[in-house]
């Protein structure tokens, strides 16, 4: 019965995923703070169902020409190194510290939103 709500876990980060609102988002804490999981395991299931929806989008965004050839290797070149550096560095953080990090990027991340939402209607 545990595998049903990792299951709803995992389909509630792919709808949200999906929707563009960023799936870890949601996914990491659901899976820290509801399911028991350790930080670094939950990063980890976040970074590899992100691959999938990555490809998925990439081709619908290529279909739809919406697509910038000139400047996808400055954003995929990048991202690339940054996620094999972040998966090295993430081995010699403790779990503790990963989970405050990852909380205060949350907190980083609301405020920007919050900061961004009120220029706009400014």
């Amino acid at each position: 019965m545990n595998w049903l709500w990792f299951l709803l876990v995992g389909l509630v980060g792919g709808v949200l995923g999906g929707m563009g609102m960023g799936g870890g988002t949601l996914l990491i804490p659901l899976l820290t703070i509801i399911m028991g999981v350790g930080q670094h395991t939950a990063q980890a299931v976040n970074l590899i169902s992100f691959i999938p929806m990555a490809i998925i989008s990439l081709i619908v965004h290529i279909k739809n020409k919406l697509l910038n050839k000139k400047g996808v290797l400055w954003i995929i070149v990048p991202g690339c190194i940054s996620c094999v550096g972040g998966a090295l560095l993430s081995k010699v953080v403790s779990n503790a510290l990963l989970t405050k990090l990852f909380g205060g990027f949350l907190v980083v991340l609301a405020c920007l939103q919050f900061v961004l939402k009120i220029k706009k209607k400014s």
